[in-house]
């Protein structure tokens, strides 16, 4: 997915570094702004137990598959429905059922008359977030998937399967920049093609893992930790309101939307951590609340927080100390409203031992 500040590129700049600090090597690994879990995934496959943790719904969806999910799935009670999976080769189970939904007919739902050109054109405002058929195909397989899980069809396991399945399907043919703040104002390419659903493939650990769904700041209260890592946002703009859509395909709950944007209520996950008044106080709360050996932070040189802010919070703990590393810019942030002169910032590991 593409996703803001996503730390793909920094993997091996974090691991490195969290090793360098950390002198076990078999840590817990807490990942508790985990957004799609590329960092937390990184981890897991290192053979770690990993925590982690998110407040927006469709990134636990995406981490409640990838991260819960070691074993195969069998979807023993779609037989009658889907007589191919009478077969022995359980490596199969989980690509026929995604073939079965691809194949569906197409049905007219929630997302196909807010966010398609075709039904949304004789509306006041026009939404060009996906294109017709996309859009339709979305609601087709997202109805299936809730209809099966309310008549215990599909387990929990194969239920966020295949939900991860769609939510990156659907995000690969979006007509937007990257983020679902604005849709472009004609369809590209890449949203022209038919959406696919593809496995949502995890990775199998044996080890026991936990998620949550929760406030950060809520959550640290009341769990203890080992090596924690915090990758919050750096800026004003809400991941709430950038993912908009993918919450609601997500939650499928037909929310009340906005007549401009189609943006559906996000009150309740705006972040503190978005908000210039607001974020010193939270950080500096999270710090001082937090039950764990080691806490690392990810924040870059665009920040809502200053590096004496993070210094001084961090000291009020233990010994804190930093690492650097220049990387290339997000892309979507390449636009006509934001013209940044920089095509790279710095990207700061900052750490504190607890004493």
């Amino acid at each position: 997915m593409n996703y803001i500040w996503s730390k793909k590129s920094l993997l091996e700049f974090i691991e490195k570094h969290i090793n360098e600090v950390v002198w076990r090597k078999d840590y817990i690994f807490s990942d508790l702004f985990a957004g799609t879990g590329i960092v937390w995934r990184y981890f897991k496959e290192k053979w770690h137990k990993v925590i982690a943790n998110d407040l927006q719904y469709y990134s636990y969806v995406l981490n409640r598959n990838y991260i819960w999910n070691h074993s195969d799935l069998y979807f023993a009670n779609l037989i009658d429905e889907i007589p191919e999976l009478f077969t022995w080769n359980v490596n199969t189970y989980k690509q026929i059922v995604l073939d079965y939904l691809n194949n569906l007919i197409w049905k007219k739902w929630f997302i196909y008359k807010n966010y398609s050109l075709w039904w949304t054109k004789w509306g006041e405002h026009e939404r060009l977030y996906f294109s017709d058929e996309n859009a339709k195909k979305c609601d087709s397989i997202r109805q299936k998937i809730e209809e099966w899980k309310n008549n215990n069809k599909i387990n929990d396991d194969e239920y966020f399967f295949l939900l991860a399945s769609l939510i990156e399907a659907i995000d690969k043919v979006a007509n937007t920049a990257s983020v679902y703040g604005a849709f472009l104002k004609k369809i590209k390419k890449s949203a022209e093609k038919t959406m696919i659903l593809n496995s949502a493939d995890y990775y199998i650990n044996w080890k026991n893992h936990d998620i949550f769904n929760s406030d950060i700041n809520k959550l640290i209260i009341n769990t203890s930790h080992d090596v924690v890592y915090l990758d919050p946002p750096y800026n004003h703009r809400q991941y709430s309101g950038n993912y908009h859509i993918l919450e609601t395909i997500a939650k499928y709950d037909i929310p009340k939307i906005s007549w401009k944007t189609g943006m559906r209520d996000c009150s309740e996950q705006k972040s503190d951590y978005s908000k210039r008044g607001e974020v010193k106080k939270a950080f500096a709360d999270l710090i001082k609340n937090i039950d764990a050996k080691y806490v690392f932070l990810s924040y870059n040189c665009e920040w809502l927080l200053t590096l004496k802010d993070i210094e001084e919070i961090m000291w009020s703990r233990g010994k804190y100390w930093m690492f650097t590393k220049q990387y290339r810019r997000f892309k979507a942030d390449k636009t006509e409203n934001r013209n940044h002169k920089k095509d790279s910032v710095t990207e700061y590991l900052h750490y504190v031992v607890i004493e």
